[in-house]
């Protein structure tokens, strides 16, 4: 999948998210009750943090469900005949417990043509790390074993649910800031009879509309921001639980599939464990992932890895 494309599903999802629940407030007539007098900020604002929180965390609880329904991850019984299967349980058995998690996460294989790899998971306790079969059969011992470390670290340092609470104050500044400027826009000029009318209403929701796309975006480099972040925690993470060089290793080793893939399509190329390089200046304000080279070169520089 091109980087435009994963870029925009990014955006969408966010966008899609907030509109849903701005939707339901809709259909519950709650809204009115805010503005019919007025505008009360304090209120609106306890009332946009508790709903855009609600979204966020029923996205968290829901992660391992669906990552499981839209990637077709298919779960790893321990006791499985399969070789490859049982080494890769084994491997994130083996680096849970060096990573002091409470319990061993759930281990699941998906399809997926190029190396890929995610963790995630309500808590550290109900967590799941999949990766995908392309990964498991072109990635020595070394390199797999640094990419577990790698999604590990994640469930370790509480990634998801930091996020999920980033992504619930995000959302509620967006539905807040686009319901205070919607109202200001729609109310310029007119009479209280004027601003109570339906057409008004009809021009508040449009504002409404408009506004929460524009400061999703916002929200969303801000988002992608702390997430670039996180991802050089993981490295070091994985680099810990492996070594420097095997972590390296497998940054190189994801970097040249997915150039073969770049070349073979002329397309640039994103997905969950790496980004390439190339990518624009706009589009990295969007990427979740740091590039490689920048990504080998923060290892290269902690003192504590060997």
């Amino acid at each position: 999948m091109s980087m435009f494309k994963r870029v925009f599903l990014f955006l969408l999802i966010n966008i899609l998210v907030l509109l849903t629940i701005s939707g339901i407030l809709h259909f519950l007539h709650l809204e009115p009750l805010l503005n019919s007098y007025g505008l009360h900020y304090k209120s609106l604002m306890i009332f946009c943090l508790v709903w855009g929180m609600v979204g966020a965390f029923i996205s968290l609880m829901l992660s391992r469900v669906m990552a499981k329904w839209m990637l077709g991850v298919k779960l790893i019984d321990p006791n499985t005949p399969n070789e490859s299967h049982q080494r890769l349980y084994l491997m994130v058995e083996k680096l849970a417990k060096a990573a002091n998690l409470p319990s061993t996460p759930e281990v699941g294989v998906f399809e997926y043509p190029l190396p890929n790899a995610f963790a995630t998971g309500p808590t550290r306790r109900k967590s799941l790390v999949a990766v995908s079969s392309s990964l498991l059969h072109t990635m020595s011992p070394s390199q797999l074993q640094a990419v577990i470390g790698h999604e590990i670290s994640h469930i370790a340092s509480g990634d998801m649910v930091t996020m999920t609470l980033l992504q619930g104050i995000v959302n509620a500044f967006v539905m807040f800031l686009a319901r205070v400027l919607a109202f200001m826009c729609s109310s310029l000029g007119k009479s209280s009879r004027e601003r109570s009318s339906t057409s008004s209403y009809f021009t508040y929701t449009a504002f409404v509309f408009v506004f929460e796309i524009v400061f999703m975006i916002l929200g969303t480099m801000v988002l992608a921001f702390y997430s670039r972040r996180r991802e050089f925690r993981a490295d070091h993470g994985g680099a810990s639980l492996s070594s420097r060089q095997h972590m390296i290793s497998a940054l190189r080793a994801l970097e040249r599939s997915f150039e073969k893939k770049e070349l073979k399509e002329k397309t640039p190329a994103l997905q969950a464990f790496m980004i390439n390089s190339q990518s624009s200046t706009l589009l990295r304000l969007f990427a979740t992932h740091p590039p490689i080279e920048t990504r080998v070169h923060k290892l290269e520089q902690y003192h504590d890895l060997i």
